[in-house]
Order: structure tokens, then C-alpha cells, then sequence
């Protein structure tokens, strides 16, 4: 029993470690948080499991990398989408602009035209 809490409270304090680990310059994509998040939920899982089994570490490193498995997916999915939507609203932006640079071109015309008129 000893020996299982003694696994819990290791990943508990692991945890804040590998957070800190993976802090950098550079914000994590959603693709890493997923994996970092289905990781420690696994493996905090897992451990819980395995210690209902008398397998702590086991139950928390099988958990751990199921886990991560499912979060990087997960995560991968969303990244995709994310991309897909900024590449979207770039298109539209894009668009945006050139209906502008249409109509004032159409403003310019009408204008010209007008002119033309009152010389005649």
C-alpha cells in the first residue's frame, strides 16, 4: 500500500516538472498541450488503477503512454483544424481587400464618367 502511494505522490510532484520542463521561448502548440495533457491524465489514471492492483508504476506508465497516444491525436486534430481556419479567414481577409480596391476603383469611374459628361 506504501509502495503505491509513494508512485502517486511521485507523479503528482513530476508533473509541475515536466510542465516546467517544457516551458520555452515559444508557447506549445495545441498538438504538444494535447499530448502533455493526455499524458498526465493517463498516467495519473493508470496509477490509480495500478494501485488498486498492487502495479502503481506499471499501471501509471502504460496509462501514461496510452495517454499521450490519445492526446496527441486529439490535439493533432484540433492543430489541423486551427490551421485550416487561420488559412480560411487569411483567404478572406484577402478578398476583403480586393472588393475594396474594386469598389473604389468603381467610385473613380463613376466619377470620370461624371466629368466627362458635364464637359460635353
Amino acid at each position: 500500500m506504501r509502495k503505491g502511494r509513494f508512485g502517486i505522490a511521485a507523479l503528482v510532484l513530476a508533473a509541475p516538472l515536466l510542465f516546467g520542463a517544457c516551458s520555452g521561448s515559444q508557447p506549445l502548440s495545441t498538438r504538444e498541450e494535447g499530448t502533455g495533457v493526455g499524458g498526465l491524465l493517463g498516467a495519473g489514471t493508470g496509477a490509480i488503477v495500478g494501485a488498486a492492483v498492487g502495479h502503481p508504476l506499471a499501471g501509471a506508465a502504460i496509462g501514461g503512454g496510452l495517454g499521450a497516444g490519445t492526446g496527441f491525436l486529439v490535439g493533432n486534430e484540433m492543430q489541423n483544424n486551427q490551421n485550416a481556419n487561420a488559412q480560411t479567414q487569411s483567404q478572406i481577409e484577402q478578398q476583403q481587400q480586393e472588393i475594396e480596391s474594386q469598389r473604389r476603383q468603381i467610385e473613380q469611374l463613376q466619377q470620370s464618367q461624371g466629368q466627362n459628361e458635364d464637359t460635353e
